[in-house]
């Protein structure tokens, strides 16, 4: 036998591989140099691929939120939370209020391609919105109150119709634009397909598991069992078109282990079989410092993240002394927020000290919109027992008795604080804050129910004993912010209501709030909007009716650069800045365009 030529042995080992790739079936182990792994997103088996449902537990294939998971299905824009905008994705540039900013137009791309190979219409869009409402998705219910109408002018323009009040005006632009960027296109032949087999019932077309679904993004459904999730890159998929990024996502696979714990996902990002981390790696710069290892977060020092929303203590306003401010701007002053910071956050966080508190996050455009200089007086970075004291001093409310405690109306001041057990980074800030009753000689103690019936009591009223300081979240950053978060944190639409997942969990009333609340979202003047904010800002930080533990990113994301480099980082930012949003969400997918091997 003749000895075949290099250059021949070559061409064939390359053909061998190539028809391996193409011959992949799901299941098979994916080939390293063309998967990009992921952690922290996917706990527990695929329910469902269905975009109209909010109970798929589909990590990566179905979230819409103010970053809307853009892998699968794609909205018409994408939000940036870097710089505040809203990027074209299935539309064709910029959306355009009318002259009174009651209806929205915007077109869809002409490239634009379902994975069908059939093109994405305005119909598409206006059934969606006709679908969401008809059968109370979570889009339609959280839109419908805010936006009349959604129709095709023709096939390529769609017309969103703002929901007026009587005055004439839109109810909320700002919740009309936020649906652009937060909520998917849906094919209205497929769509029509699932009410068909579903029978026009609601609960039946929303818990249909949609594996036969039609979408538009670069990926799709590959492989799913309870170890893992995998998708598969749409090789026809339309955004390679100019129009859009010109060419694929570099990973041919995206796939997502389904680890037991934070641990085993963590071990995995350090031996290299993760590439996306979304989870809370603790003291993660101890992976390059000390350990040398490839890994590397989206700021290269302390907070090494985005901050974006707010986790915050919020005071049971019915709980005896707690409806007095002193008591309750006392506690919050005594905290140790470095503490909580250091060893509850592990430094992925700002201190109060660089960004003083407020009502926004730590991002520039939030922070531009309030005075503070107006407002400094009111800050405190915490650890102050001796301004606490003076301040409880000053209102009269003493240890009268010599046991060390403070009384108000005869009665030891004595609370206990709560989160979820097994949330071991909420857990040590309550900690802090237990620790903190001390030095003002108020007594809180502790208690962690599981959060299967913790999420049952904070959610509704009246509060229970044993949950007078509580924590929970806030909004992150999306189109509507900071006004949402603003809404949620101390809107008295959520005061002492029943399954209430929206905010204000201490039952907070203020009128003069509301007011301005309510007049933020129609407010064009730059001057008026900033002045309102102040106002918020001002009235929230002297009524202490929560305080902010922590920043927290929107999401963690922290990358092994062992096979994949080229990440989206704060240190070299692109034009436009690509978010620390794991490669997935709003703008972020524009980092899986930016992926290169690192060997």
């Amino acid at each position: 036998m003749k000895k075949m030529h290099l250059g021949a042995l070559l061409v064939l080992s390359a053909l061998f591989a190539a028809t391996s790739a193409f011959a992949l079936n799901p299941g098979d182990p994916l080939p390293r140099s063309e998967t990009l792994y992921f952690n922290g997103q996917q706990w527990g088996p695929v329910v469902g691929w269905n975009p109209y449902s909010s109970n798929n537990n589909n990590a990566l294939a179905v979230a819409q939120q103010d970053n809307a998971r853009v892998v699968v299905f794609e909205s018409p824009y994408v939000y940036n939370m870097l710089d505040g905008k809203q990027y074209p994705l299935l539309a064709d540039g910029p959306f355009a209020w009318n002259a009174k900013k009651t209806e929205i137009t915007f077109k869809i791309k002409a490239a634009a391609k379902w994975s069908d190979g059939t093109p994405v219409t305005a119909d598409d869009v206006a059934y969606t919105w006709t679908a969401n409402v008809k059968y109370e998705t979570g889009a339609g219910v959280n839109s419908k109150d805010y936006i009349d109408t959604i129709t095709a002018v023709n096939a390529k323009t769609v017309l969103v119709k703002a929901k007026l009040g009587a005055d004439g005006k839109p109810v909320n632009p700002l919740q009309v634009i936020s649906y652009l960027s937060s909520n998917y296109v849906i094919q209205k032949a497929w769509t029509m397909k699932l009410e068909a087999r579903t029978g026009g019932d609601a609960t039946k077309f929303k818990a249909d598991p949609a594996d036969d679904f039609v979408a538009s993004g670069p990926y799709t459904k590959f492989f799913a069992d309870e170890t893992k999730v995998v998708y598969v890159r749409n090789e026809n998929y339309w955004g390679k078109d100019k129009s859009m990024w010109g060419k694929l996502p570099a990973p041919k696979y995206l796939a997502h282990t389904i680890f037991a714990d934070n641990n085993a996902g963590f071990a995995a990002l350090k031996a290299g079989q993760v590439d996306v981390s979304q989870q809370f790696n603790a003291n993660i710069q101890d992976l390059w410092l000390k350990e040398n290892l490839p890994i590397s977060t989206y700021l290269s020092k302390a907070p090494y993240g985005i901050g974006a929303s707010l986790p915050t203590a919020f005071y049971n306003l019915k709980s005896p002394g707690l409806d007095q401010v002193a008591v309750r701007k006392a506690i919050a002053m005594a905290v140790d927020y470095a503490t909580i910071i250091s060893n509850a956050m592990t430094n992925q966080s700002a201190t109060f000290t660089q960004v003083p508190r407020s009502l926004m996050n730590p991002t520039a455009g939030e922070q531009a919109l309030y005075d503070k200089a107006a407002v400094k007086s009111l800050q405190w970075a915490g650890k102050d027992a001796a301004g606490a004291n003076k301040l409880l001093d000053a209102a009269g409310i003493k240890d009268t008795n010599g046991d060390g405690w403070r009384e108000y109306q005869g009665k030891k001041l004595s609370y206990v604080a709560t989160c979820p057990n097994g949330w071991s980074d909420w857990q040590a800030a309550i900690e802090v804050v237990a620790a903190a009753g001390k030095t003002i000689g108020i007594e809180i103690t502790t208690n962690y129910p599981e959060w299967s019936v913790y999420q049952t009591v904070v959610t509704n009223t009246p509060l229970p004993d044993g949950y007078d300081i509580l924590m929970m979240w806030s909004d992150g950053a999306g189109p509507t912010q900071p006004w949402g978060r603003i809404r949620h944190l101390i809107s008295s639409e959520f005061a002492n209501t029943n399954n209430n997942w929206n905010g204000n969990w201490g039952g907070y009333v203020n009128p003069a709030a509301d007011a301005l609340i309510k007049s933020i979202p129609g407010e064009t003047n730059a001057a008026k909007l900033k002045a309102a904010y102040t106002k918020l800002v001002q009235i929230y930080l002297t009524d202490v009716p929560s305080f902010t533990l922590m920043y927290r990113p929107q999401s963690f994301h922290a990358v092994n650069e062992s096979v994949w480099t080229n990440f989206p980082s704060g240190d070299k930012p692109t034009n436009p800045p690509v978010p620390p949003l794991d490669l997935t969400d709003g703008y972020s997918i524009a980092g899986l365009y930016n992926l290169k091997l690192t060997k």
